[in-house]
């Protein structure tokens, strides 16, 4: 590749992995350039990714092809390759040649072969102590992945992860606000509820929500949904009943 039209593609590619806080961000589109990038910028012939689950186990996420895919996913359910060993590690993992070296692998290993692949790297998708899955790049040929493919591997894989746990956060960011302002809409229709409890069965307001509580708790209902009944005029003696007791209004 002419070094211009490298540069230029290294650019788009840093740019495009670095361009998720969209509202309409694709988390396996964004893999699947990932993957493509590796393709066309660093001496491999084939890529793919796994990511780590919420239950801690890793997922084949996306593939440069379906023959790629099969064999990412033999690997996990067969429990040993590259990908596993540098998602456990946190460390990067280099097969120059799959046949000659003696089998860390073997099931991996004869698959591998029998897919037209000689050496494998594996790379973390790592920031700090978080690993989140691994890059798993294929080379049809035998011999090291050159150096300076190998720091841009990484450096993708790095930008990568950056990415996906920033529009993560932003995820987690958005959530917690969500929750935050019905919590402050549920709050106004709460404080109806007391009001309308306390007038209606002449007792004060404190003790009006302790009712509201112990109703919701007695029937698995949210406090909220059972203030909106209050308010709606559907539950008013039944929750004054889930007291112990009536303090009366001061």
């Amino acid at each position: 590749m002419k070094k211009p039209v490298r540069e230029r593609r290294l650019a788009e590619a840093f740019v495009d992995l670095a361009d998720t806080l969209v509202d309409d961000f694709d988390a396996l589109d964004f893999l699947h350039a990932l993957a493509t990038h590796c393709i066309a910028l660093l001496d491999v012939d084939e890529a793919g990714l796994m990511l780590v689950d919420t239950e801690g186990r890793l997922r084949v996420a996306a593939s440069s092809t379906e023959q790629v895919r099969q064999l990412e996913l033999f690997e996990v359910q067969n429990e040993e390759g590259p990908c596993l060993d540098c998602f456990a590690t946190g460390a990067a993992v280099f097969v120059d040649d799959i046949v000659a070296e003696p089998p860390r692998w073997p099931r991996f290993a004869g698959a591998a072969v029998d897919a037209g692949f000689r050496s494998v790297v594996a790379l973390p998708l790592r920031l700090r102590d978080e690993t989140i899955g691994a890059l798993n790049l294929f080379r049809a040929s035998p011999g090291p992945l050159p150096d300076s493919d190998r720091a841009l591997g990484q450096a993708l894989a790095d930008v990568a992860t950056i990415g996906i746990l920033q529009e993560r956060g932003s995820r987690r960011r958005a959530v917690l606000a969500r929750q935050l302002q019905e919590a402050l809409d549920s709050r106004i229709v709460i404080e109806q509820a007391k009001g309308v409890l306390a007038e209606r069965a002449g007792m004060h307001v404190d003790a009006a929500f302790d009712g509201l509580r112990a109703f919701a708790r007695q029937h698995g209902l949210r406090l909220s949904e059972v203030a909106r009944r209050v308010v709606a005029g559907d539950l008013n003696l039944e929750v004054v009943d889930a007291l112990p007791h009536r303090p009366p209004a001061t």
